[in-house]
């Protein structure tokens, strides 16, 4: 196989719309590479409604989202490599791949890194009890009814109450299991407004607030889940046969470490500009694998507009542009991008920590305040922009910016 122009890890809604808008710019040759059997991404197995509305500008299913993008892919000449994985990227930009065929290496001119994120399991997330069947990641349990059509259980507790939650609870209904409850330790839900009511009345599924989980306890199969009401410290139990953990997102990271690639100590993807330029020349960034998680859709045009800058950069060279690092501070789950130029026209994305009606974001350079910006309601888990201008007094020689929720 010849080395492509750009070479795109990972198959998912951003790996594809990046691969798409890269041929629309006039790249010649882009090679997705696909660990599974199929490319499309984790909406291959959520077979509800929700896809595609800001990217397609249609309302598909999860498989009608994943196969469109495969489609248009290949009908503009993407070229995909599925059941490949990518070892490790040379100091060279050398690709190292392995496949069922065997060994391979290719020297693309740039790479995009777009592994995307998976949530982290109960092991991860260290909840004692015993170890019986029953237990799922919400990416778990959706290849579980929708690639395999395995029997799920009868009584399900879903632990998170965010947008990933609900999409939980609609494949639960799916495979014809009633969500017993939904159990978060934040004061409310973080997802739509009405997913919650929806929850309740519709699907007989109540949100939880202020709840723990302490233990899961079954034989063989789930028996119950107990949960602490952090309010009062009280235990309480929910009898289940299965157990579903949502949301707490982790960045597929993997190829990028063993690659060199610097990545942020809050969001746990790579440090990247505006144009998913990261620390290696030629190396990009691109969806749920910069900043966990944001809806395919909304993965996808970002990841469009990183092939914008990927194309113009294989046009023109790299941006030298002198950016300006931001770090997240106080009240902060991440900030993007975490390089920015000044002056900039664009915005930040901030995800927030902790529920607050408005607060005011500050930026500090060298234990002095440089700019800032009111922000309303603020939702953990999901995210709210600012003007790049909270930056216009900075100084670049001045070291980083840390931006933090001022204290109320």
């Amino acid at each position: 196989m010849n080395s492509p122009d750009v070479l795109i890890v990972g198959g998912g809604p951003a790996g594809l719309s990046c691969a798409l808008r890269l041929k629309e710019r006039g790249v010649a040759s882009v090679l997705v590479v696909e660990r599974e059997d199929a490319a499309g991404g984790i909406p291959r197995h959520s077979v509800h409604q929700g896809y595609g509305v800001r990217d397609l500008h249609r309302l598909l299913t999860g498989p009608a989202y994943a196969r469109t993008l495969v489609h248009r892919a290949r009908d503009r000449g993407v070229d995909i490599l599925l059941r490949t994985t990518v070892t490790s990227i040379g100091d060279d930009g050398t690709v190292s791949l392995s496949s069922p065929t065997g060994l391979q290496t290719l020297t693309p001119r740039a790479i995009v890194m777009a592994t995307g994120a998976r949530e982290r399991p109960r092991a991860a997330r260290l909840v004692p009890g015993d170890r019986p069947a029953g237990v799922f990641t919400t990416g778990q349990l959706q290849q579980w009814v929708a690639l395999h059509e395995l029997p799920v259980g009868h009584r399900a507790v879903v632990v998170g109450a965010e947008h990933v939650a609900y999409s939980a609870v609609l494949t639960l209904r799916h495979a014809g299991v009633d969500t017993v409850a939904l159990l978060t330790e934040f004061p409310h839900h973080q997802s739509a407004r009405g997913a919650s009511v929806v929850s309740r009345l519709l699907w007989r599924a109540p949100t939880i607030p202020f709840a723990r989980v302490t233990a899961v306890h079954g034989r063989t199969r789930v028996e119950r889940v107990e949960y602490e009401d952090l309010r009062t410290g009280q235990r309480h139990s929910l009898a289940c046969d299965t157990v579903v953990f949502t949301g707490d997102w982790i960045p597929d990271v993997e190829v990028a470490r063993r690659s060199g690639v610097d990545c942020d100590a809050h969001s746990g993807g790579p440090r990247t500009d505006l144009g998913g330029r990261t620390s290696r020349p030629h190396v990009y960034a691109a969806g749920n694998l910069v900043h966990p998680v944001e809806t395919a859709d909304r993965a996808a045009l970002t990841a469009r507009a990183v092939a914008d800058e990927v194309a113009n950069d294989l046009a023109h060279g790299p941006v030298t542009t002198p950016a300006v690092e931001l770090v997240a501070g106080d009240g902060l789950a991440w900030v993007w991008p975490q390089r920015v130029p000044r002056p900039s026209a664009h915005r930040l994305q901030l995800r927030f920590s902790r529920f607050a009606r408005s607060r005011t974001v500050v930026a500090e350079q060298g234990g002095h305040v440089v700019g800032t910006a009111s922000v309303r309601s603020i939702t953990p888990g999901q995210h709210r922009s600012v003007s790049a201008a909270i930056l216009r007094h900075v100084q670049p020689e001045n070291g980083p910016v840390t931006l933090r929720v001022a204290s109320p």
